[in-house]
């Protein structure tokens, strides 16, 4: 068995497994694409200071019950239509041989191209950072005056919520998002794009890194590079709503692939510098300090040299973080800011649907504020997410530190009360480039992805809200409907790729090729 090998061959026209030129495929998912993009910019977030408001053929999609509905079904369905194609272009190319290299890239291009012209979807954060950029810009502390405090905020498109709160993230994305602030000047819009330029560069890294990390593990590159950066979930969190996670999970894996690559003092030296600059970017990075840490001290090490590299780690990141610190004079201001998400939930999460219970049950049994019963559950499942985390640190093989690092951050996702959807692609690259399963867990992958994707397309709606006829629920009512529907289809009646449930038929091409 060849795991890595692009030079493998194999003949499975005898397992039935469908096979075939990708090109219709990747047409396809481009439209879904341009479905997309042009949906944005009906329902895609805009500024009220912006002048695309005012562009005549906006207006109509923007401003009439007739063009927000066909945008939200443009965006539904070319949303799916990037989910189908996704799946089918894993069915289309069984080998991940050498041609499904470039098959795979004229994809990620071809999808990903029509998102940077699109107006932000799923959600409206980049807003905020441009807010902070101008925070920033007028000589104030991001992390002790919110966005509110300079002029005009509510008008350039942040979020109310970050009208007093401090912004969640690292001393780099700050100064960043300054530069940006500076740059754009008062063209909110241009702002914008020069955001999702530095999501773009993450991205990159990404892609550059993820596929080095899986010929690590002898695990097919290309199909690591599908699983992650192919993936609509990807290109919808990282490159249509431009989040700095983007760049955050860029720096981190860099930093991984060298601590990994090279194992020595080079190595481990560059791999905490490139998880400094993560975790500058949003302190979350942390989580995986210590693995590179454990990647320093070499296989075999003894606890006395893990502790030491451990610590030597530490030392590093806290100099470079207090030199970046003081620098742009924010110090370690971000330690504070870590507990700007208290108290938020959301339904789907296991913490959070448990908070929410339990604070109904508190508040009608007990009499007690349903919010303080919701932080404390909250606040006790992040307990268990970084004991967990902790653990993993001292439990495992050296083999799989990577992954147990991939692991460590899925454990503060799972257990938060509130998971974002691109929360998940902080971790899904550390253990996709471990290897993915043929069977239940590349199954699981596939449902994950759609369910993340039909709540992504029918949450963050923009619908003005001077119409008579038509609301955000109205919308999300539509985008959802639209979702589900196609979700079902592609899984119980498509005969392309409701294959997908069908585990037998593709496990033993998978197995001889990853």
């Amino acid at each position: 068995m060849k795991k890595g090998g692009s030079s493998h061959r194999y003949n499975p026209s005898h397992l039935n497994y469908v096979t075939g030129s990708p090109l219709r495929t990747i047409v396809f998912g481009t439209i879904g694409s341009l479905l997309m993009m042009f949906g944005s910019f009906g329902v895609g977030w805009l500024a009220s200071a912006s002048p695309l408001n005012s562009i005549e053929w906006i207006i109509p999609l923007r401003y009439s019950v007739k063009g927000l509905v066909a945008s939200v079904i443009m965006v539904a369905v070319g949303g799916m239509m990037m989910c189908r194609e996704w799946l089918r272009l894993s069915q289309k190319m069984p080998l991940w041989d050498a041609s499904s290299k470039k098959w795979t890239w004229a994809a990620i291009i071809a999808w990903s191209l029509p998102q940077l012209i699109a107006f932000p979807l799923f959600s409206r954060d980049i807003f905020s950072y441009f807010a902070q950029g101008r925070v920033m810009q007028s000589g104030l502390n991001p992390y002790e005056f919110g966005v509110s405090s300079v002029s005009g905020f509510f008008q350039y498109g942040a979020d109310p919520m970050w009208a007093q709160s401090p912004p969640p993230y690292g001393p780099v994305f700050l100064w960043l998002a300054e530069l940006v602030a500076t740059l754009a000047g008062s063209n909110v819009d241009a702002g914008i794009y020069m955001l999702r330029g530095l999501a773009v560069a993450g991205c990159l890294l990404i892609a550059v890194y993820v596929p080095k990390l899986a010929r690590l593990h002898d695990i097919n590159p290309t199909r690591a590079l599908w699983l992650v950066v192919a993936n609509p979930l990807f290109i919808a969190q990282f490159v249509t709503a431009g989040h700095n996670d983007a760049l955050m999970t860029g720096f981190m894996i860099a930093g991984i692939y060298y601590a990994a690559r090279w194992r020595n003092w080079a190595g481990g030296i560059s791999g905490v510098t490139l998880v400094t600059l993560a975790v500058a970017v949003k302190p979350i990075a942390i989580v995986v300090l210590p693995f590179i840490g454990l990647l320093w001290a070499g296989r075999g090490a003894n606890w006395m040299r893990r502790f030491i590299f451990w610590a030597i780690s530490g030392l590093i990141f806290i100099a470079e973080m207090a030199l970046m610190g003081w620098m742009n004079g924010l110090g370690f201001g971000w330690i504070g800011a870590l507990s700007t998400t208290e108290g938020q939930y959301i339904w789907y999460a296991p913490v959070g649907f448990v908070a929410w219970i339990g604070g109904i049950w508190a508040h009608n049994t007990l009499d007690v504020p349903s919010a303080e019963i919701r932080e404390h559950i909250g606040s006790f499942g992040k307990l268990i997410g970084m004991v967990l985390a902790t653990l993993l640190m001292f439990v495992g093989k050296d083999k799989h530190l990577i992954k147990r690092a991939g692991f460590a951050l899925g454990c503060v996702v799972l257990f938060s009360p509130m998971i974002q959807s691109w929360y998940l692609l902080w971790f899904i690259p550390l253990i996709a480039v471990a290897g993915i399963r043929t069977g239940h867990q590349l199954d699981f992958y596939f449902l994950t992805t759609l369910f993340f994707m039909i709540y992504a397309i029918a949450d963050q709606l923009s619908v003005s809200p001077y119409l008579d006829d038509f609301d955000t629920n109205m919308a999300r009512l539509i985008a959802a409907i639209i979702s589900i529907a196609y979700a079902s289809y592609l899984l119980f009646l498509d005969p392309a790729t409701r294959r997908v449930l069908r585990t037998r038929r593709r496990q033993s091409v998978f197995d001889l090729v990853i």
